[in-house]
């Protein structure tokens, strides 16, 4: 209990409390009923556009702090500000009036702008400092080149957005090769509002040029040093270049063997010399300055890679499905070193085909060829007929993702049964020439460019062959942006075989049409030649595509498209069996997954389609 002197003076502050709660939720209800306000900008519709996102008047719309004196002093500073942000698109004699109408129930901020003439690149005086050859066996500096992909020549409206962008795009075009130390050491731009002109003015700096020296290796330690050098292109005395050092990384993370890779020239050494140079000038700052000396040759850059190595072995297991070929339950095995090569190998059974294969690879030759050798068998069942291949095969490939060519040999053993006919034994010894170009705007979600594929190859010597062939197949796919959200996708392919007999010719070397990837509307080859009730392969197809993709809300999007196409043993025989829908696409991060609901014309009902990527 508090004495009786005591209370008293504990009570004494609560008037002062109450008092000031009170002052607080006084406030905070005049607060709550600040002014509702509307703003009108009367301006070209860029220039709408960029007020509307950057003006004060409009961020502190709905506020509830903003009561009519703020309001006031908002629109009456709202000119100053529209002037400060229009200049930055090139306009910088505008005529700007602002005010405030409150004759009705709300009140009503009017901006009213004529951006007047837009400012224009009157001259563009480029500096380029050093850049002379360093010795008798280096190219000149191609200056009138860089000179000529500046981004901001003369008579372009000038902006401050594109003005930064060209100063970062002339240092970076620089610092790609030969001069990755280069820098800007003078930039500015000089506007007459007037004349409506911009003088621009960059000097850049070289810095000293560069070579590559030797090759570093960090972090290898279970697999051969041929694994990186036999795809190191880079040799020693070459120019710098930023593009042959991401080349040699991307080679190096697609051989499986790394978890991460990093190339970088190695300047530990430049800037500890650089470093050493500034101290040095520090401590003779009250000696007389000499003049440096220039260089007497280029400075070497030894190429650093440093690797993670994945695990030597892996496992996986997995499960999916697929509307062509059903539920499917897949296992893999794959070992790095099984005597100096790396093994892959799977076991794949789907309700339609079952697989099991191993491949051994060869690390990459110093030219760029990736050899391998495998041996594998799969079973089909598919529209009544049943296969089974087994296969040998030797195959050498070669090339860049932009342009991948292979060559294989192989020896396979076909069995294939059409009930109630009796099974027959094919026997092939083919060689294949396949070559695929890419030029795409991206590998995974393409949006513009195209894909040619052709292959052309047959047994044709009497080695270990049933029936002589020749067989040729191309496909073609490509992508056109149609408006900034929209895609037109088209997709042909033709194929043919010559053969005296189809009989002998392996059945997986003939075509069929209908499915995901083909002829949507239609089941996984049911497009094909009728045999005892079963389809077949053909010695001829054609199949054509065309889909438009619309992507409202990236990644999600909307698609129609209408298929046609058929395969048969006579060209005339080729009538053509179409097939329309619409469908649903989603980018995701591993490649577009699809879902169409397509309608077959000549089955007269619908079917549904669901594929993950596109085929290349």
């Amino acid at each position: 209990m508090f004495p009786a002197r005591s209370i008293p003076r504990r009570l004494r502050p609560l008037p002062r409390l109450l008092a000031g709660m009170g002052a607080l939720l006084f406030a905070t209800t005049l607060h709550a009923q600040g002014i509702d306000y509307q703003v009108r900008i009367d301006a070209p519709r860029q220039i709408e556009n960029m007020l509307e996102e950057n003006l004060d008047l409009m961020r502190w719309r709905g506020n509830s702090r903003v009561d009519m004196e703020q309001l006031q002093r908002l629109v009456k500073e709202a000119p100053e500000q529209a002037k400060t942000f229009i200049a930055t698109e090139g306009y910088y004699s505008p005529k700007i009036s602002a005010g405030l109408d409150t004759s009705g129930g709300q009140p009503v901020a009017r901006i009213i702008v004529d951006p007047g003439p837009a400012t224009v690149v009157g001259d563009v005086d480029l500096v380029l400092q050093g850049f002379a050859p360093i010795d008798e066996g280096s190219v000149p500096f191609d200056a009138g080149a860089l000179r000529q992909r500046w981004s901001l020549p003369v008579g372009a409206r000038f902006r401050q957005e594109d003005w930064e962008a060209a100063k970062r795009g002339l240092l970076r075009e620089v610092s790609q090769t030969r001069f990755p130390r280069a820098r800007l050491v003078e930039t500015s731009a000089t506007v007459d509002p007037e004349e409506q002109r911009a003088l621009l003015r960059v000097v850049i700096d070289s810095g000293p040029e560069m070579r590559f020296g030797e090759l570093r290796i960090r972090g290898l330690k279970r697999y051969p040093r041929e694994v990186i050098t036999n795809l190191n292109k880079i040799n020693p005395g070459d120019q710098y270049s930023e593009a042959a050092l991401t080349a040699l990384q991307s080679r190096l993370q697609d051989t499986g063997y790394f978890s991460s890779v990093e190339v970088s020239a190695d300047m530990r050494q430049v800037l500890n010399a650089e470093l050493q140079e500034l101290k040095e000038g520090d401590d003779d700052a009250d000696a007389n300055p000499a003049t440096p000396e220039p260089p007497t040759g280029p400075t070497v850059l030894p190429v650093l890679v440093r690797v993670v190595e994945n695990k030597r072995k892996n496992v996986e297991v997995g499960v999916g499905f697929s509307t062509d070929t059903g539920a499917r339950v897949q296992a893999s095995y794959d070992d790095l070193n099984v005597l100096g090569k790396r093994m892959k190998s799977d076991l794949i059974y789907e309700q339609k085909r079952q697989t099991a294969r191993v491949d051994f690879f060869w690390p990459t030759t110093p030219k760029g060829y990736n050899d391998s050798v495998g041996a594998g068998v799969e079973r089909n069942d598919v529209r009544g007929e049943i296969t089974t291949l087994a296969t040998v095969a030797a195959r050498r490939q070669w090339g860049s993702p932009l342009l991948e060519r292979s060559l294989t040999l192989e020896a396979l053993v076909e069995k294939r049964e059409v009930p109630p006919s009796e099974p027959t034994t094919t026997r092939s010894l083919p060689l294949t020439y396949a070559i695929t170009k890419r030029k795409l705007d991206s590998l995974i979600q393409p949006t513009n460019g195209y894909v040619l594929q052709g292959q052309l190859g047959g047994a044709l010597l009497p080695i270990l062959t049933d029936e002589k062939f020749l067989r040729l197949y191309l496909r073609g796919q490509m992508f056109k942006p149609l408006g900034e959200a929209g895609t037109l996708v088209l997709r042909g392919e033709f194929g043919g075989v010559a053969a005296k007999e189809k009989l002998g010719v392996p059945s997986t070397f003939l075509f069929r049409a209908g499915g995901d990837q083909s002829v949507r509307g239609y089941g996984y080859r049911e497009l094909g030649v009728r045999e005892n009730g079963a389809i077949v392969g053909g010695k001829y197809l054609l199949t054509a595509s065309a889909e438009y993709q619309y992507f409202f809300r990236p990644p999600w999007g909307v698609a129609v498209f209408y298929d046609v196409g058929n395969a048969a043993d006579k060209v005339g025989d080729l009538k053509p069996k179409s097939g329309f829908g619409v469908g649903a696409r989603w980018r995701s991060p591993v490649g577009p997954i699809n879902v169409d609901l397509a309608y077959g014309h000549a089955v007269k009902k619908a079917r549904l389609h669901f594929s993950l990527g596109f085929t290349f």
